[in-house]
């Protein structure tokens, strides 16, 4: 009497498609076996793809034939299908299960392998599922690829967002909050610079972001958060992006800013985040002797501690923080703009922004000119393959480094529209704007620790000297000149005189009443808030 292992096989997919059933197959089986009078000796029973023979089971099953080897005769299942739906992997294995002395055999398609005309048959049996597969497969990706150039999204949600289903069945994705503010406040935090990414993601766990190292910094280069979904490239057509069916968390310009400073292309400052009230000229100053940067710390007196700023080297300077913040705050005061300046300044920032206003225009069709040009470039570059002068390789290359600084221009060009649809009355906002430059000491003083980093970042871009008395006049930033008294223009306005260079560009800064948010959830009011993109 011959003995045989049953091997009962079925995926989920295939149970839920065509009805396949675990039981029906291990009844057909046995019933068989019963009528041949073949002994059963194990049941082997698989939920797994048969597209390769790396299956749990199945490995069990070859393991357990390899040390009882000659105790089974025969492998029995329905379909070949049910054995494999990859033709090279079959044949071997079929190969090594003649080795074990076992022969496979499908009992509703029975096949005498030692004939060689049946293996053409058996060829059949096995490819006919191969080519199911393969074109289930090009039909499921061409699906996607085709959902994906009509805007949507395919796959699990991505951060800020969450899979929803309309009452007709289809999928989309949506806003979950509070993950959708916090990923707007983080590619907020990036535009600008200040931070590094490590920063901004301590930051934004603290507000309760879940969300790892490694995969942060993939979402953040992912284009889906401005609104755009990413179709790969595919034979010969080039990857490009899609405009998003969903609702976008950030604007392009946002999103492509962010991507400069990732990619070098923006200098990123990364102040640190977290720095006590008595050290908060850390980072900022240098050594008066080395000229090296000043660190600071704490050192425990009899009493109570004491903090200092100190140099890293060997040159032992080092002074108290309470003496060094007081004479910066006394170093401050220099800067407040003269009594009687205050129409002044309103009234050349009007006319400055005035002119900042006039000039969007000409903004544009410098933006529309090299999109012009950047087009003119591609069908000069077709052209060129056309007549075979250049191969389809380098053709591709110069079309995507084109769709791509185009992309980048229409998203600022579409900035641009925006802003020239929202004009502002400039006055009274000025006017506020320098009532706090009037009182500059009360407003570093009143501010948090993070207010007072920015301020000092923004009047002075390099590092400041201080030599145990006084400070030595430090780098002020270009707009700062202009306004601290720096600036001789205002002295011939004020005495009645026409300045001769009344639209220069670098005025145009804007000032804003609204609180800046920085790398924490503080916020100080009545921050002044410079517009970087005119300097």
């Amino acid at each position: 009497m011959k003995i045989a292992d049953l091997y009962v096989r079925v995926s989920t997919d295939e149970q839920a498609e065509k009805g396949y059933s675990l039981r029906s197959q291990e009844e057909v089986l046995k019933k068989y076996c019963e009528l041949n009078g073949i002994k059963v000796r194990q049941i082997v029973i698989e939920d797994f793809s048969a597209k390769t023979f790396n299956r749990p089971a199945w490995k069990k099953l070859v393991i357990h034939l390899k040390k009882h080897k000659g105790k089974t005769d025969l492998l029995l299942f329905t379909k070949w299908d049910r054995f494999s739906r990859n033709t090279s992997d079959a044949y071997q294995t079929i190969a090594m299960l003649n080795k074990l002395g076992v022969e496979p055999q499908a009992i509703e398609q029975p096949l005498d392998l030692n004939v060689p005309e049946n293996k053409m048959m058996l060829a059949v049996y096995l490819t006919t599922p191969e080519i199911e597969n393969d074109r289930r497969g090009l039909n499921t990706k061409a699906g996607i690829r085709q959902a994906k150039k009509e805007g949507r999204w395919t796959g699990k949600a991505p951060l800020g967002y969450i899979n929803r289903t309309t009452e007709t069945g289809k999928k989309y994705i949506a806003l979950k909050q509070p993950e959708a503010s916090i990923m707007k406040w983080i590619f907020e935090q990036l535009a600008e610079g200040t931070y590094s990414g490590e920063q901004i993601l301590h930051s934004a766990r603290e507000k309760g972001l879940t969300c790892s190292k490694n995969n942060f910094y993939t979402i953040i280069r992912n284009p889906i958060y401005c609104g755009k979904v990413i179709v790969p490239k595919y034979k010969n057509e080039d990857a490009f992006l899609a405009q998003g069916l969903h609702e976008a968390i950030i604007s392009e310009t946002t999103f492509f800013n962010v991507q400069e400073i990732l990619d070098g292309r923006k200098k990123e400052l990364g102040q640190p985040i977290a720095t006590p009230e008595s050290l908060v000229l850390r980072g900022f100053l240098k050594c008066p002797k080395c000229h090296r940067s000043l660190s600071g710390s704490s050192s425990k007196g009899k009493r109570r501690h004491f903090t200092y700023y100190h140099c890293t080297s060997a040159c032992g300077i080092r002074f108290r923080s309470e003496q060094v913040n007081e004479s910066f705050i006394i170093e401050l005061l220099s800067y407040l703009p003269k009594n009687g300046y205050h129409e002044i300044f309103a009234e050349t920032i009007e006319d400055a922004y005035q002119n900042q206003v006039g000039s969007i225009l000409d903004e544009r069709k410098l933006y529309i000119k090299q999109i012009q040009e950047l087009n003119k470039r591609l069908e000069r570059a077709r052209d060129l393959l056309l007549d075979n002068e250049i191969e389809a390789v380098d053709f591709r290359a110069i079309k995507i480094e084109c769709n791509e600084k185009i992309a980048i221009l229409e998203a600022k060009l579409t900035e641009i529209n925006s802003k020239n649809k929202a004009v502002l009355n400039i006055r009274p906002i000025a006017e506020k704007a320098i009532d706090n430059l009037m009182n500059l000491d009360l407003f570093y003083e009143n501010s948090s620790v993070e207010g007072k980093r920015y301020l000092i970042s923004c009047l002075f871009p390099g590092k400041m000297e201080y030599n145990g008395d006084r400070y030595r006049t430090p780098q002020l930033n270009e707009i700062a000149e202009h306004i601290y008294l720096k600036n001789k223009e205002l002295e011939a306005k004020k005495m009645g005189r026409k300045s001769s260079e009344k639209t220069s560009s670098h005025w145009g800064w804007l000032m804003g009443l609204e609180p800046t948010t920085l790398g924490t959830t503080n916020q100080y009011s009545n921050q002044l808030s410079y517009s970087h993109r005119v300097f």
